[in-house]
């Protein structure tokens, strides 16, 4: 069997068990000023003193970043800096020297990995000179950091370009017509995201009607955003041709289903006709929409639902039902309303236990809505959009004789 080890193994052996921990601790975030904090911290715990993140150069100056200790120890950062220069230039990253005008040693490592530099890990204590094993701790240690700090770059150059592609896919909503007073909310769900599968849409029709429409696209992250968007894009051109509801359903199907990586999506399409003071509604497996009435009270619409879009089987029907200006119609996705272990009638049925005060408008409808259903816990994304007809004196003259009746197309 083999003997005991010596004093000296001993040593080595507890300090790469104390290494193996001290890595451990380092790059627990990608946030590079915590990784920096990190390394620092126990360098410091590793060969003691003081210890700190070099960054800079020549031109912009240098300086101390994550100092762990007291900083008075720490040697001038733009001659510390040079060292550090001279030390990269010979390839050497154990280099120990002495800090100009004290007894006190001072280690310099380079924060690189992969051919990239981050900047220099400054250590110095006492007046105890490193050892070769205190130099190769701190290599250790830098590198791993230097690893987590590219790792944290390249995250955030990463969440810059999701960033900029979701606020591309992003589009606004389209402006109702002024007899229709709309607002719009949007809750993407979770910290980081921008924009998600579900959508609110307002198109300009003729005789000074609105299209309004709520969509979900089936799934999350950008793949749904990219759908999404495409169902957007595909809707105001089929609603430029002035179609009842279930007619541009229809078209909206067709086109999906004859692509096979598009997502099904849920679709809920209102024609609203301040004219005649009514709306028609058509459903593609979306919830139904909600109205409010003068008092405040919420009710559920029912109308005919047909299957997703995408799916290809079509059967959209419309319902056409009166909307007086005293009312606020609400369409909203099953982010607003779902919950976990709840069935949906129980979801339903906390919407239409809210009430409102007389006259809110649909801005302060949106309010109410989403403190009242706490949307901010919302376990999905959330799109909801609230629309009043505006009773305006020059209605007539715009909707051309508001008693004609007006063709379908």
């Amino acid at each position: 069997m083999p003997g005991a080890p010596s004093a000296p193994d001993a040593v080595v052996v507890s300090r790469l068990v104390a290494l193996r921990g001290a890595m451990a601790r380092i790059g627990t975030t990608l946030d590079e000023a915590t990784t920096c904090g990190e390394l620092t911290r126990e360098a410091v715990r590793q060969v003691g003193g003081v210890a700190a993140v070099l960054r800079g150069d020549a031109a912009a100056g240098a300086q101390y970043t994550a100092v762990r200790g007291d900083p008075a120890m720490l040697p001038d950062a733009r001659w510390a800096l040079a060292m550090a220069r001279e030390q990269a230039e010979l390839r050497e990253c154990r280099l120990a020297s002495t800090v100009p005008g004290a007894a006190r040693p001072a280690l310099y490592v380079a924060l690189a990995t992969g051919g990239d530099s981050y900047g220099t890990l400054v250590c110095t204590r006492g007046t105890a000179p490193f050892t070769s094993l205190d130099a190769e701790v701190c290599i250790q240690l830098a590198e791993r950091a230097a690893s987590h700090i590219r790792q944290a770059r390249e995250h955030e150059q990463l969440s810059s370009v999701v960033s900029k592609l979701q606020s591309a896919l992003r589009m606004e909503p389209g402006r109702p017509h002024p007899n229709l007073d709309v607002a719009i909310r949007y809750l993407p769900v979770g910290l980081s995201a921008m924009v998600g599968g579900d959508w609110c849409e307002t198109v300009r029709l003729h005789f000074g009607r609105t299209l309004l429409v709520v969509g979900d696209v089936m799934g999350h992250g950008l793949e749904a955003a990219v759908d999404m968007t495409a169902y957007r894009s595909t809707l105001r051109y089929t609603a430029s041709a002035d179609l009842p509801p279930h007619r541009v359903l229809r078209q909206l199907d067709g086109i999906a289903s004859s692509e096979p990586d598009r997502r099904p999506a849920t679709c809920l399409i209102a024609r609203v006709d301040p004219a005649r003071r009514q709306v028609a509604l058509a459903s593609a497996g979306h919830l139904p929409p909600a109205v409010i009435d003068t008092q405040g009270r919420v009710s559920m619409l029912s109308i005919p639902v047909g299957p997703p879009l995408g799916t290809g089987l079509g059967g959209y029907q419309s319902h056409t039902r009166p909307l007086d200006p005293s009312q606020t119609l609400v369409l909203f996705t099953d982010g607003l309303i779902e919950r976990r272990d709840e069935d949906i009638d129980q979801s339903l049925h906390r919407l239409t236990e809210l009430t409102f005060a007389s006259a809110s408008s649909p801005e302060q409808v949106l309010d109410r809505l989403l403190a009242g259903l706490g949307a901010d816990r919302a376990e999905d994304d959330v799109a909801v959009l609230a629309a009043r007809v505006q009773a305006r004196s020059d209605d007539a003259g715009e909707t051309q004789a508001p008693h004609r009746r007006l063709p379908e197309p």
